[in-house]
């Protein structure tokens, strides 16, 4: 008794000046509070032999935490400048030379300067007191009934907190010691528990650690909820597991199994009989024999027969032979699309000679190509009806996936077949028709290149052994058609196209369309919008002046959606006020379609010096480019806007220096530069074709003469003057057509291309071979300007 009133004495003697040299110990993960004892164990080293030489003196040692543990402790920076000074209570020296010592945590310190670092870290130490603001004793009670019975509800919950904690919090009655103990019991961040050991004011402390205390208590009520979810879920899975075991041994009374057995086993007979390679028997035979010794709740259980019943489903019988009417074919596509004569013959030369060898693996892929709206999809639907074939339709575009077209292997969780084999497991025919639409429109994508993958599937040479990585077997898809649709072949892979017999639609110019909407058209709309039992009329001059007005393109998707508006109205003011409409005129129109679209003549017009009118083909069809050209003062030089490609760049400077080689007065070009725009800025255009265009504009622009109207015109220019042939001439000649254009400038070598377009597209126009930029010059300019040209 005596040597412990002595030992507390010293202790008490210790805190009470101003100033103490400590050895110091550094520690890790948290820090020590007054009032705790704990056993620590102090590796080998100099903080062993100054723990070693504190308990000999029965001295008192500094404990302080690290900030950062993979930092070495006897770097003051690495310290924070709280901690706590101790006693040694006990000290056992452990056999690999690192100590275990007991010790009692007495008093915060606070480190005011180090002094030694050898042989053993010490520092001047400080020891200051709790901080208790005056005139707040309730203040204070209530803070420390709030901790008490937050501590209360944590032990409750918390299964880690003993006995003895409960017992040690019950004698608190100080409440910096009781902060400092719950703090001690928490799980926090070793900086969040040295904010606490450094804050001097209780009712901070009391505060900060009732704020902790509560986000332990929140955190228990999480960990509770997700207990009980887990054992619900254990229940629910041991539940399961047993109704499955009934419903197993139901099913074997009912002998069910014996039929899930005798389906497979039958589908193996069934391919023995379909005359298929001895490869895919014996890989379905291995498989059936897998599953029976497969555990049903086993994961591998499904997707062997996930696998098998994709087998089954796909049809590996040989198709029967159909017959092909070529009368009812040339019936229906008569019936379903009107013009487009030449498309038709091609599609019904080829059913001919499927007609006439209907096992030949040799024939061409056909592959329709042109603008939107022309009818690619619906003839495709109208030879499929013609050959009595299944119908099935496969959007390529956007697709970058090449799994997309040959599978995922089952070695993938969630794998599935491709899209070519998904279609045949759907239309459960070996000799479906199917169309890939959007060809033109596959991506090259981080998960490889899907055009790549359909090479072999369009391959005639080929496709009679398909293997989709799913199936990982041999399929026959040479029993099918496929047709392909693209916009352009400007995007589809080279070795792509070489597959494919490409077909072109041009588009419709006005009168066809006009049929087209009596025909087909207005009926149609009519019906889908709840009019078709009303005989509303509409004119040829009142469908001329819609298609002209707000339809202009070259296929009839934009005429459709224009027509659904105009019949909406209608049945909008019907379904209103009963009103039924008998005839629709023009001047009806701008109420229900509103402003019309296209309004603006004057780019059709080449009334003013530098201006000139083209013929393009695009994507969407036909178009006619307006060139215009101005001079600005400055450096010599050429400025080109209306977002044009490289290629057409290339033109317009071979045409810059064409035209200024050929002209006499070459002051025209001092100081000047020459500004040459095609509207409409935003479209992308590219090309060749536009040569003769924009060498007409510049030359226009330099003699400050208007071409004549009404031309347009179309042909490649070298920078000898010679103009070489282009492409799409019949789109081209249809777009003119359909803006009123009747003189067309053309390079003489495309002769032959004028020859195929049909005479009713061709009716009322004029055209102008020419082979030199020299012919171009005469048929456009006044004799009168003939003497300040002078050609090389």
């Amino acid at each position: 008794m005596k040597k412990t009133s002595k030992k507390k004495t010293k202790q008490s003697s210790l805190t009470k000046q101003k100033l103490v040299e400590l050895l110091i110990v550094p520690i890790r993960s948290k820090p020590l509070f007054p009032g705790m004892s704990i056993s620590l164990i102090v590796p080998q080293g100099k903080f062993s032999l100054a723990c070693e030489e504190v308990f000999k003196n029965e001295g008192h040692i500094g404990l302080v935490l690290m900030k950062d543990d993979d930092k070495p402790g006897d770097l003051p920076e690495n310290l924070y400048k709280f901690g706590v000074v101790a006693s040694i209570l006990k000290k056992i020296n452990l056999p690999d030379g690192r100590s275990n010592i007991l010790i009692a945590a007495i008093h915060r310190f606070r480190i005011e300067e180090f002094v030694s670092f050898e042989p053993f870290l010490a520092a001047k130490v400080s020891f200051p007191e709790d901080i208790i603001s005056k005139g707040s004793k309730t203040d204070l009670r209530a803070l420390m009934r709030t901790l008490v019975i937050h501590t209360r509800e944590l032990s409750v919950n918390n299964p880690l907190f003993t006995e003895e904690m409960k017992l040690a919090m019950a004698n608190l009655f100080e409440p910096g010691k009781m902060a400092d103990f719950v703090c001690s019991i928490l799980n926090l961040e070793k900086e969040e528990y040295q904010e606490v050991l450094e804050t001097l004011d209780v009712h901070e402390r009391l505060k900060k650690v009732i704020i902790f205390l509560k986000k332990e208590l929140e955190l228990l009520d999480v960990q509770k909820k997700i207990n009980e979810q887990i054992n619900d879920k254990m229940d629910k899975q041991q539940r399961q597991f047993f109704l499955r075991e009934q419903l197993k041994a139901i099913q074997g009374e009912l002998g069910i199994e014996e039929q899930s057995e005798q389906r497979y086993e039958q589908l193996l007979e069934r391919l023995k009989t379909c005359n298929v390679p001895e490869e895919i028997i014996h890989e379905v035979h291995r498989e059936v024999e897998k599953l029976k010794f497969l555990d049903v709740h086993s994961p591998e259980y499904n997707v062997v027969r996930n696998y098998l019943d994709i087998i089954e489903a796909l049809p590996w019988e040989t198709p029967k032979p159909k017959t092909i009417d070529l009368q009812k074919a040339k019936r229906i596509l008569n019936r379903d699309h009107y013009k487009l004569e030449d498309v038709k013959e091609r599609i019904l030369e080829y059913l001919a000679v499927k007609k006439l060898n209907p096992n030949s693996n040799s024939a061409t892929i056909l592959c329709l190509v042109g603008p939107p709206g022309v009818g690619k999809t619906s003839i495709v639907r109208s030879v499929a009806e013609a050959m009595g074939r299944k119908f099935f339709r496969i959007s390529l575009g956007g697709l970058r996936d090449e799994a997309e077209i040959k599978g995922h292997r089952r070695t993938y969780v969630g794998a599935l077949p491709g899209k070519l084999i998904n279609a045949l497991r759907i239309v459960k025919e070996k000799d479906p028709v199917i169309l890939l639409d959007e060809i033109d429109k596959l991506k090259i994508g981080f998960a490889g290149d899907p055009a790549s993958a359909l090479l072999e599937a369009l391959d005639p040479e080929q496709n009679n052994s398909f293997r989709d990585n799913y199936l990982d077997l041999p399929f026959d898809l040479s029993h099918v058609l496929f047709v392909c649709t693209a916009n352009t072949l400007d995007t589809i892979p080279r070795v792509l196209a070489d597959r494919m017999d490409m077909i072109r639609l041009s588009g419709y110019i006005t009168e066809e369309k006009i049929v087209i909407f009596k025909k087909y058209l207005w009926k149609k709309i009519l019906s889908k919008n709840g009019l078709s039992d009303l005989s509303v009329k509409i004119n040829n001059q009142t469908i001329k002046y819609m298609i002209d007005s707000y339809s202009r393109e070259a296929g009839l998707r934009g005429l459709e959606r224009t027509t659904d508006k105009l019949v909406r109205k209608l049945a909008y003011e019907y379904a209103l006020n009963n009103h039924k409409p008998n005839q629709i005129e023009i001047q009806d129109l701008e109420k229900f379609l509103g402003i019309p679209t296209f309004t603006d003549e004057k780019m059709i017009h080449t009334t003013r010096p530098g201006t000139a009118l083209g013929l393009a083909w695009t994507s969407m069809g036909g178009a006619v480019l307006f060139v215009e050209a101005i001079f600005l003062k400055g450096r010599e030089g050429l400025i080109l806007t209306g977002k044009l490609g490289k290629t057409m760049n290339e033109s317009a400077n071979i045409a810059y220096s064409y035209v200024r080689s050929i002209l006499k007065d070459q002051a025209l070009f001092n100081n000047k530069k020459i500004h040459l725009h095609v509207p409409d800025g935003a479209t992308p255009k590219d090309g060749p074709s536009a040569g003769i265009t924009m060498a007409s504009a510049i030359l226009s622009l330099c003699l400050d003469t208007s071409i004549q109207d009404g031309y347009g015109m179309t042909g490649e220019l070298t920078l000898t003057g010679q103009v070489l042939p282009i492409g799409g001439l019949k789109e081209k000649v249809i777009a003119a057509k359909r803006v009123g254009i009747k003189q067309i400038i053309f390079p003489k070598e495309n002769e032959a291309h004028v020859r195929e377009i049909p005479d009713y597209i061709k009716k009322g126009i004029v055209f102008y071979p020419v082979s030199e930029f020299k012919e171009v010059i005469n048929i456009l300019f006044p004799k009168s300007i003939h003497d300040k040209i002078q050609y090389n």
